[in-house]
This record gives structure tokens, C-alpha cells and sequence, in this order.
């Protein structure tokens, strides 16, 4: 076959493109490795101190994670994301298989199982704007939703099938079989990875310069952003619909659930509710590759999923809030693959580490510092107003890109 039919030849579905596949099992095998890691991490601290040193051990990841993920950014951008993604999995894998390896050995105290989850915080920094930056450097430009689509069902998939085997793999050797279970998925990912191939950034498109201050890279990705009609805004919308969903779905739920009287399987069934919903917003993507008017509709399922997010407070009974959980994993599920396709399509993929970074500091950096003063907030004024507060933030994250007309009129590519 010619260079030139081959040229013409439209480009290959994102599920049959061995590339993306490559991609996505990777990425499955280190969401699941993940899940396994924080459920034996937990079983571990609560076995070795109290639930409130157990707690800090918990918590103590989300310090680095936010301090350095900008810088993550320039990392992923500098050295290439391929290379940031196998060294971070790399890594991971070497500290689960030498926890593992020490709790089989002798009873560390809470100070090593601190160092780890600080080495994960670390590594999260980088990870995260890496794994942001591959789609577009292993599939087509206008398969990029798709892609969004099938990451978000991995994701969910990791977090279903991440706890049954943590929990099946502490109940059979203990914190140190699940933290080799978890060593395993993370080595699972290399090969995967060894085998991606990316395409070459396009023609003139700014790469970073070798020996270029780290500030002055950062500075730069900023004013990208800054600069970008589209980009810009959307960074804002983002960020206050993190800041308004993170913590009454994380701490919220589970003071919801001890109120009505639910209890853990009252948390059990929102969660799942709530999975159930987004996976069917992500499979809808997957499936479809596009979604007309991306802008307007994220704009209108971010006030939809806000006013489902305010309801969820004041709903008296379990399957009547399973189903509102439900609503609102759909609707976020939607605005959020959106946020990210377009992303993933408005940015030049030389600053898309960078982009990432801004992108997921608020939900992964800023977020969960903030859950204990959503825990303060509910013990003062109860868990309706944390409600309603989270729901109006997540609301004018909606009205704000509604308002913005290069947003609102965003397209994802045909």
C-alpha cells in the first residue's frame, strides 16, 4: 500500500488502536495498584496506632502532591510523559514490594508507612500531569474524547475492582500480601508502557528548552493559559467545580449517611450510586467520541449535577438518595469528561503537562486540604448548608462558563 493511501486512510478508532489499548491497560493495572495501596496503607496505620495518627498517615500524601504538582507539570513537559509515567510507576512499584518485603519481616512503626505515603505525594505530583499529557501524543486528535471516555470507565474500573482485592488480599496475608498485590499492578503497568510509541509534537510547536530555569518554564505554561480564549476560562470553571464537589461527596456522605441512620452501607450504596452514574457518563463518551455544543453542555450538567449535589442533603430515605447519587455521578460524569476532552483538544500538546497540572491541582491538590473545614463546617451548622454551600460553588462554576462565549461555543473535533 502507497505512502499516499496510507496518508488518506481515516485514522483508526481509539478501541482498536493498539497504542490507546497499550495505554489503557497501563493505566488500569496503576488505578487498581492504587486503590490496593491506600486500602493496605489504612489497614496498616489503623493496626500500628491510633484511628487519629492513622488519619495524619492517610493524609500526609495530599502535602506534596500539592506543593509540587505545578512543577510536576514541567517535568512531564521536559522529559516527555511516557518517560515521567514509567519512572512514577517504577517507583511505586519499588516501595509497595519493600513495604511488603518489611512488614513481613518485622512491625515498622507509623513513621515508615508516613515516609511511603510521602513518596507517593511526591510521585502523584508528577504522575498525574503525565498521564494528562499522553492522550494526544498516542491517538488522533479527534479520538481524543473517546479516550476520555475509556479513561474514565478504567478509572472506575480500578476503584470496583481496587477494593474487593485489597480487602481479599489483607484478609489473606495481612497489610504485606496487599502491599505486594499492589507492587504487582504497578509492575504490570511497564511493559505496557515500554511498548507505547509517541507521535512527534507537531511542526513549530514550542518545546522546552534544555537548561531553561524550572520558574521560567512554569511562567511560561501560565501565560499560556492566561492567553488562551478557551483554555483560560476553563482552568476557572474547573477549579471552583472541584472546590465545591470534593467535599461534601467525600466528607458529606458519610456525615449524611451516620445522620439518617444508613450507616457503612449506607455510604456503600451512594458510592456506588454515584460510580454507577459517572461510568455511564465515561461509557457514553467512549461510545459516541463526541458530545455537540462541549462548552454549553458542560456549562448546563456542572448546574444540573449542583442542584442534584443541594438536593442529596435533604432527601429522608436510602434508594431515593441512591438515585439522586446517581443523578449527580452522571451529570458530573458528563461536565467532567467534557472539561477534560476539551483539554486534552485546545491544548498545544508541548504545554500539556503544564495545562494538567493547573487542571487537577484543585481536585487532587487543593481539595482534600480543605475536607477537614468541611468536616468543622458540618459540626457547626450541620451537613444541609455544606450542602448547599458545595452546590452553589459547583453552580457558578456552571453560570461562569456559560458566560464566557468562547467557551460556552467550544467544539470537540469531528
Amino acid at each position: 500500500m502507497s505512502a499516499a493511501v496510507l496518508a488518506a486512510a481515516p485514522p483508526r478508532p481509539a478501541h482498536r488502536d493498539p497504542q490507546v489499548l497499550r495505554w489503557l491497560g497501563a493505566y488500569t493495572a496503576s488505578t487498581v495498584g492504587d486503590s490496593v495501596y491506600y486500602l493496605a496503607l489504612s489497614w496498616a496505620a489503623v493496626s500500628s496506632g491510633s484511628p487519629a495518627q492513622a488519619g495524619l498517615v492517610m493524609a500526609v500524601s495530599a502535602v506534596p502532591r500539592a506543593l509540587l504538582l505545578l512543577f510536576g507539570g514541567v517535568i512531564a513537559d521536559r522529559l516527555g510523559p511516557r518517560r515521567v509515567v514509567l519512572v512514577s510507576d517504577t517507583v511505586r512499584c519499588l516501595v509497595t514490594l519493600g513495604l511488603a518485603a518489611v512488614l513481613l519481616a518485622t512491625s515498622p512503626g507509623l513513621w515508615l508507612l508516613a515516609a511511603a505515603a510521602l513518596v507517593f505525594g511526591a510521585v502523584d505530583a508528577v504522575f498525574l500531569p503525565a498521564v494528562g499529557a499522553l492522550p494526544p501524543r498516542i491517538a488522533a486528535h479527534d479520538q481524543l474524547a473517546r479516550v476520555q471516555g475509556l479513561r474514565g470507565l478504567a478509572h472506575r474500573m480500578g476503584s470496583v475492582l481496587g477494593a474487593p482485592l485489597g480487602g481479599l488480599a489483607v484478609a489473606t496475608g495481612g497489610p504485606a500480601s496487599a502491599f505486594g498485590a499492589a507492587g504487582a499492578l504497578f509492575a504490570l503497568s511497564l511493559p505496557l508502557l515500554s511498548a507505547l510509541r509517541l507521535r512527534p509534537l507537531p511542526t513549530g510547536e514550542k518545546g522546552e528548552k534544555a537548561g531553561s530555569p524550572v520558574l521560567r518554564d512554569l511562567a511560561d505554561g501560565l501565560r499560556h493559559l492566561r492567553r488562551h480564549r478557551v483554555l483560560g476560562p476553563l482552568m476557572i470553571t474547573i477549579l471552583l467545580a472541584d472546590l465545591g464537589f470534593v467535599g461534601p461527596l467525600n466528607v458529606g456522605l458519610a456525615l449524611l449517611a451516620e445522620q439518617r441512620g444508613w450507616g457503612a452501607p449506607g455510604i456503600g450504596w451512594l458510592l456506588a450510586g454515584f460510580g454507577a452514574g459517572a461510568g455511564a457518563a465515561s461509557l457514553l463518551l467512549a461510545v459516541r467520541g463526541r458530545l455537540p455544543r462541549a462548552g454549553a453542555t458542560l456549562g448546563w450538567t456542572m448546574l444540573l449535577g449542583a442542584s442534584a449535589v443541594a438536593v442529596l442533603a435533604f432527601v429522608p430515605r436510602l434508594p431515593a438518595a441512591v438515585a439522586v447519587a446517581v443523578a449527580v455521578g452522571l451529570l458530573a460524569g458528563v461536565s467532567g469528561a467534557l472539561c477534560h476532552a476539551l483539554v486534552q483538544t485546545e491544548c498545544e500538546p508541548a504545554y500539556l503537562g503544564r495545562v494538567s497540572a493547573v487542571s487537577s491541582l484543585g481536585s487532587l491538590g487543593l481539595a482534600p486540604l480543605g475536607m477537614p473545614l468541611t468536616g468543622a463546617a458540618a459540626g457547626l451548622w450541620g451537613t444541609g448548608p455544606v450542602f448547599v454551600a458545595g452546590a452553589a460553588v459547583c453552580a457558578l462554576s456552571g453560570a461562569f462558563a456559560l458566560t464566557v462565549p468562547a467557551l460556552r461555543r467550544a467544539e470537540l473535533p469531528r
